[in-house]
């Protein structure tokens, strides 16, 4: 195996065509797909499936692309300092559900490292992405949550590609609303005072099955659903129509605004927040701080959050 056949599986896997792929590399075709055949050879098993319409990656060439980008992303930077002279800012990108105080960790470890010597990437998005993110080197850390009815099927997925889960935080479930809500004044709220309100949730994709649920109680028949796919249409929705969704109670004023609150939903239901991240693969100094800044939450009592205007 060599770092050239790793670049050639590269640019076949980001063209989806042998031909096309051949041009960028300036190399015949014919020797592409030779370097290629020699490289499943060697490894045991088929990169690319090939059809008329093209080639595409193999559920095991996918984990090789994985693995062949982070390789070559390395060499890259190790010629381009020691070989080319050129100053080449290092990566860190974080995936995740959609969760403000992560968001507020990931600005807070910016500012500490600074924009002059790392690019930086965040990605809210599906609770699928987050884990094929992860798995594809896309991420260096996933952010989620785990609970009793998630949990085997999550761990399980986490087993087969080859990533950990590591426990942040642990917290109850909360009702998260707009203050202009006629709720909003409770301690507590009964699940079924909510029925005459519709429930917001995320979008989940292709993979909308109730383990994969950015929200806790996925399976509750609720009398009113809308589903959408960023936040600040859940927040539009919230003054618009006093919707509601749950969440783990721990918000961020300073992103979201102080127009938005969190009541305690009366249920014994816990969720447990933490990160994922590649198996055997060390975080990287962005990485451990990151999740050092995450971290600060679990050790606030729920008085200094309220005081803080996280809660």
């Amino acid at each position: 195996m060599t770092l050239t056949q790793l670049r050639y599986i590269l640019a076949i896997a980001d063209t989806g065509s042998m031909n096309e792929a051949a041009k960028r590399l300036f190399i015949a075709q014919p020797s592409l797909s030779q370097a290629v055949r020699e490289l499943e050879t060697e490894i045991g098993f088929e990169l690319f499936k090939r059809s008329s319409r093209g080639v595409a990656l193999t559920p095991e060439g996918q984990e090789f692309f994985g693995y062949a980008r982070q390789v070559a992303e390395q060499y890259e930077l190790m010629e381009s300092r020691y070989i080319k002279r050129k100053n080449v800012k290092k990566k860190f990108a974080v995936s995740m559900q959609h969760y403000t105080f992560a968001v507020n960790a990931f600005a807070e470890m910016v500012k500490q490292f600074g924009m002059d010597e790392y690019e930086f990437a965040i990605r809210e998005t599906k609770t699928y992405e987050v884990i094929e993110d992860v798995k594809s080197f896309r991420s260096e850390v996933g952010i989620l949550y785990l609970n009793d009815f998630n949990c085997n099927v999550l761990s399980k997925l986490f087993k087969e590609s080859e990533l950990q889960f590591h426990p942040l935080l642990e917290c109850g479930v909360y009702v998260y609303m707009w203050k202009g809500h006629p709720l909003s004044d409770r301690e507590e709220i009964d699940i079924e005072e909510l029925e005459e309100y519709p429930c917001l949730a995320f979008e989940q994709g292709s993979y909308n099955s109730f383990y994969f649920a950015e929200e806790v109680l996925s399976t509750y028949e609720y009398k009113q659903i809308i589903r959408a796919n960023d936040r600040a249409t859940l927040l539009n929705l919230m003054t618009g129509l006093n919707g509601y969704t749950l969440c783990c109670g721990i918000i961020c004023e300073a992103l979201n605004g102080g127009e938005y609150c969190a009541v305690k939903l009366r249920t014994d239901e816990r969720m447990t927040i933490g990160y994922i991240k590649r198996k055997g693969v060390a975080l990287s100094p962005l990485g451990e701080k990151y999740v050092e800044e995450i971290k600060k939450f679990r050790s606030m009592d729920k008085v200094s959050i309220e005081r803080q205007g996280w809660l």
